[in-house]
């Protein structure tokens, strides 16, 4: 989207503002569809940072996510937890990955994310 939809800019600054952390939504970007719930950036990098910490080879990795939020202006990126890439009748990866977003990548979005049963 060159010119980001108003409301998702908005979904991404009420996520941002710290008052939900609860919002499932499903974009396609770039040809890929990614469901999840979307967090803040702040909380996203943390949790990124926690996990490369704990990696042996990409531990020194950690630091670049630790770095503080500095941003004015709307949000620029969705930042997704417990989020999957749709492929065929799966979900990659099974528990859920850390995604990142430009806004201005999506081409379509619905609130909400899917899941897949085998009922």
């Amino acid at each position: 989207m060159p010119n980001p939809d108003e409301l998702i800019v908005d979904i991404a600054a009420l996520v941002e503002s710290g008052r939900s952390s609860h919002m499932s939504l499903t974009v396609v970007t770039g040809g890929a569809v990614i469901t999840g719930r979307l967090a803040p950036e702040a909380m996203w990098r943390q949790r990124v940072s926690e996990v490369l910490t704990d990696s042996s080879d990409l531990g020194e990795f950690s630091a670049v996510f630790a770095t503080p939020v500095k941003r004015d202006g709307p949000p620029t990126h969705l930042h997704f937890h417990v989020a999957r890439i749709l492929q065929g009748t799966v979900g990659i990866p099974e528990t859920g990955g850390m995604y990142r977003v430009a806004i201005e990548d999506v081409s379509a979005w619905t609130v909400g994310d899917f899941r897949y049963s085998d009922h």
